[in-house]
């Protein structure tokens, strides 16, 4: 019993502070959706689940929603795809693909609102980087205002989203491909098996534990998505890039309907908690397969 209470102690520092700065403020946010709070009013009054029938015909939240399913969708498969594929081309001893590694994870070191900005200013139609880069080159009639036009706003967050995470995602298969038996390989090249039958048969079967934890990531974080959207678009043109966190964010804090706000924050975290557990459902059955 002494040396428990000790291991106790011990654990005890960790535990106060998740309870104090992510279980207790959870707690409250389910609360807090159920009363029509403004966020300064010391008074509260609940009023149910008002919040919630309103929100469920609110055609802003449907927007914010199809946007953030779209935005998740997008980053998901590219974001994978790109990793998966400069994963496999930097997976060496040498010391370029060393470097390489280094150089892709950058941009994940990053805080996001200086990515935001730099990116901003990159797409910008006067004088951004991009724009010039097209005119110099003589296809001046590709330039566009990137983050003003509503056909290509949300391609260009998109992008930079990507752009941002994919060092990550890559860092992740890279741990996979490089914990893969060469001997496997070997048998192989033995067997006559082309580059394609490798893949196919023994990579893409052995990654699939990286293969869940990149899927998980990328569908957690694109679906809380809100610093680089709110840097480079404020969820416009209208609400063209406006993500349900976004959303959030304008209506408990610029209108001051704190409840309300925060039953679309239960709302997101109803959906990405279905979401992954039927991920992780689908993709851990798969690991057993494999």
């Amino acid at each position: 019993m002494e040396k428990r209470w000790v291991q106790m102690l011990f654990i005890l520092p960790a535990f106060v502070i998740f309870s104090v700065f992510i279980v207790i403020p959870m707690l409250s946010s389910f609360y807090y959706s159920l009363t029509d709070w403004n966020g300064l009013d010391p008074d509260v009054h609940i009023v149910g689940f008002k919040n919630y029938k309103t929100l469920l015909h609110d055609s802003e939240v449907w927007i914010s929603l199809k946007n953030t399913l779209y935005f998740a969708i997008l980053v998901t498969i590219f974001q994978n795809v790109i990793s998966l594929v400069l994963a496999m081309l930097v997976d060496g001893t040498n010391w370029i693909f060393r470097f390489l590694r280094v150089l892709y994870l950058i941009p994940a070191l990053l805080s996001a609102l200086a990515i935001g900005y730099i990116w901003s200013y990159l797409y910008n139609p006067i004088f951004g980087i991009i724009n010039t880069v097209l005119t110099d080159m003589g296809l001046s009639n590709l330039t566009q205002d990137w983050l003003g036009d509503p056909k290509w706003s949300m391609f260009s967050v998109v992008f930079t989203n990507i752009w941002q995470w994919t060092g990550l995602s890559l860092v992740i298969y890279l741990a996979g491909l490089q914990a893969i038996p060469a001997d496997m390989y070997e048998a192989a090249d033995i067997d006559g098996a082309s580059k394609w039958k490798r893949f196919v048969h023994i990579t893409f079967p052995l990654i699939a534990p990286s293969f869940t934890i990149n899927i998980l990531i990328s569908i957690i974080g694109s679906f809380k998505v809100f610093d680089i959207i709110y840097v480079m678009t404020k969820g416009g043109p209208g609400t063209t890039t406006e993500s349900l966190a976004i959303l959030l964010y304008k209506k408990a804090f610029n209108f001051n309907e704190m409840g309300y706000g925060t039953a679309i924050a239960v709302v997101m975290f109803l959906i990405i908690l279905v979401i992954s557990i039927i991920q992780l459902t689908i993709l851990r059955r798969r690991e057993v397969e494999a």
